[in-house]
């Protein structure tokens, strides 16, 4: 499929209607069907009324709300959709219906619409079957709310054509999702853990453990959540539990299996009662190992199975259930010796649950699992590194810079690769380096770690810089500090309307320590440089395309026919070479051309109260380092910053603005 621009989705419901507000948000065209006017017009109506309340929450303008509208069209005629790219279904969970529906469309549509089913209780292949086109027929489950929720979880099954699959990769970025491709099996990956959470809940419940508000505090802080298991239940329905439950059940034996608990407050027809006594602290330890002994044995037997990898698994769970650390990452915390042990409790108390192979083989080994944060992917002559920390906005710490390393090495060193494309996962690129990271370092008195790893990162760079493959940047949302450096290492940049840059460093304290000063500087001039630098302000994608720092500017649509472009381009072109400066940007160049601190004096009020959230310390260093890089080779200039590293981390505010970044605090800097 070359191009996806007209989505269907069938079903008006919560989970419709949240499925088409948010791909109209990211700006496509979708139809929104259902069988009866009403069900229509309700589900536009829910539509608006979200919209409408994220302009009084600050997150959209009214204008911004009715062009999102715009793209909504609502139908009860299956014809409006017969020319649509890709139709999803997104009706009750009732088999019967859903093959119906599905052979109605396929009689209607066009040969080259792929089907997609959002069920989250059947498999995807008992409706591909029943269609001409198994080969175009894939599921795409998403989480609620749908319009909020990041998480969908990609489904092909043993026919999806990988044509297919890559449409449904390319779908799911275009409107804004972090997708984990998934196997065709019961519950998929995320409701596998899920929902025996939900099940454990109302077990221990009716053997008495403790009382509904001890296992819902229990629960939060077993998972690091803000709403409970019952919580949960109330809001997203007992009854849909139950089915959930008695569908895995059904497929994959009692572990599964509902509660009688479950099933008889649904008989009631109320929601648990979350006030229905004191919290018991003496027995939330006994009850968070429960938890852990069921969710964390299920994690493990789907990535067994090969339902999953454990990353998307963490991902499904951070994403998709926001808990605070995935099942492989909370095994890593607790340990696997008591990973193995209260799994092995839940083998013990249900017949024909087995203890995953994959924890009796990590026992032996006595490491902390390793999680892969890089991937490469070669597409004919193409090599992608795409960073997956979508969770942490792709921050860089010292695992994703090995495996990037890895990734470039590989792809470097294969002659069929021309060209090396380096993306996020999800809508940022990179975010910066993991602060916490530096922060820790600095707490422990190992700044010379801090060393290593920027010395590692700006290796990194280095060889991006002079690869003699074609290096590109995909900035297709927010890029930051080290994320922004990255991007000026390589030849060529491709951005998004939504793409931007910054370097916001002196605001915690520091300054960009992987080359952006100097780089920057070698694109638009030390004065300009500077003024980026000194104030972290953001340069839109437009901006930079301007300056000509981004190579071209592109609709999500567009990328891979922009990257092939660069690829097949006979010669290099010079990012250095000097450039024209548009005269827009000549007053702020003027602010920064004195590098003696007092000649800021001069600037207006606005930039003065950006200098003035910023670290005294930071700002003075980074003039320093700047104003000595003027002249130097790279590698001299590059030698100038890593110098400086250990004066810099040592000072107060350095310390203080990176622990307020970390805290999600205002930073009190002393220039000190």
């Amino acid at each position: 499929m070359s191009q996806i621009s007209k989505i269907g989705v069938i079903g008006a419901g919560h989970m419709g209607s949240g499925i088409a507000q948010k791909i109209a948000q990211e700006g496509m065209q979708v139809v929104l069907v259902d069988i009866k006017q009403t069900a229509v017009d309700n589900g536009i109506a829910g539509i608006r009324g979200l919209l409408e309340g994220g302009v009084k929450r600050g997150l959209f303008t009214p204008e911004k709300v009715e062009k999102i509208l715009s793209r909504i069209t609502g139908t009860t005629d299956m014809a409006d959709v017969a020319d649509a790219d890709i139709i999803i279904e997104a009706v009750f969970e009732d088999k019967a219906v859903k093959t119906t529906l599905f052979k109605n469309l396929d009689s209607v549509c066009k040969d080259a619409t792929i089907f997609a089913t959002n069920t989250s209780s059947f498999f995807v292949h008992e409706f591909a079957n029943q269609t001409s086109r198994p080969d175009r027929f894939i599921g795409l489950h998403y989480f609620f709310h749908p319009a909020k929720n990041k998480l969908l979880e990609i489904i092909p099954h043993d026919t999806t054509s990988q044509q297919t699959l890559d449409a449904a990769k390319t779908f799911a970025a275009l409107h804004g999702k972090v997708a984990i491709q998934v196997k065709d099996s019961p519950g998929f990956a995320v409701n596998r853990f899920f929902v025996p959470s939900s099940n454990e809940a109302a077990r221990m419940l009716g053997e008495g453990l403790g009382n509904v508000a001890t296992i819902e505090e229990a629960s939060k802080q077993a998972f690091g959540i803000g709403m409970g298991s019952f919580e949960i239940l109330n809001i997203t329905g007992i009854p849909l539990a139950v089915h959930a439950s008695q569908s895995l059940g059904s497929e994959l034996g009692l572990f599964y299996g509902t509660p009688d608990r479950l099933t008889e407050q649904m008989e009631k027809n109320q929601d648990w009662d979350l006030t229905d006594g004191p919290v018991e602290e003496d027995r939330i330890d006994a009850i968070v190992d429960r938890f852990y002994s069921v969710c964390l044995g299920a994690a493990a037997s789907l990535v067994d199975e090969g339902v999953a990898t454990m990353e998307d698994v963490n991902l499904g769970a951070k994403i998709g259930l926001r808990w605070r650390q995935g099942p492989f990452e909370i095994m890593n915390r607790i340990g696997i010796d008591k990973t193995c042990q209260v799994v092995e409790e839940a083998v013990k108390r249900y017949p024909g649950f087995k203890m995953p192979q994959i924890l009796v083989d990590q026992k032996k080994k006595g490491q902390p699992f390793e999680f892969k944060l890089v991937d490469l992917e070669k597409r004919s002559d193409i090599a992608w590194i795409t960073i997956r920390r979508p969770d942490a906005m792709n921050a860089l710490n010292e695992a994703v810079f090995q495996q990037l390393a890895q990734a470039f090495d590989t792809a470097e060193k294969d002659p069929d690769v021309e060209a090396i494309v380096f993306q996020g996962a999800g809508k940022t690129f990179v975010a910066g380096a993991d602060i916490q990271f530096f922060v820790d370092r600095i707490k422990a008195g190992r700044i010379d770690h801090i060393e290593t790893f920027t010395k590692k990162g700006h290796d990194l760079l280095w060889k991006i810089e002079n690869s003699t493959k074609k290096t590109i940047v995909l900035l297709d949302g927010l890029s930051l500090g080290g994320g922004s450096e990255m991007a000026l290492a390589c030849q060529y940049i491709v951005a998004t309307p939504a793409g931007s840059m910054g370097l916001p460093e002196t605001g915690i304290g520091i300054v960009p320590g992987l080359g952006g000063m100097l780089r920057m500087a070698r694109r638009v001039g030390p004065a300009l440089a500077r003024y980026f630098v000194f104030t972290g302000q953001t340069l839109s994608a437009q901006d930079a395309f301007d300056l000509g720092i981004v190579h071209c500017i592109v609709d999500p649509g567009e990328i891979d026919t922009a990257i092939r472009k660069i690829t097949d381009m006979t010669d290099n072109t010079d990012k250095y070479a000097p450039k024209e400066i548009p005269d827009r940007f000549a007053p702020m160049a003027d602010l920064f051309a004195d590098t003696q601190l007092d000649g800021w004096d001069h600037a207006p009020a606005r930039v003065k109260k950006m200098l003035d959230r910023k670290s005294p310390k930071a700002l003075a260093m980074a003039n320093e380092i700047m104003t000595a890089q003027e002249g130097l080779s790279m590698d001299a200039a590059v030698a100038c910053e890593l110098d400086c590293l250990k004066d810099l981390f040592s000072t107060a505010d350095a310390f203080e603005g990176l622990s307020a970044a970390a805290s999600h605090r205002k930073p009190t800097f002393t220039g000190k």
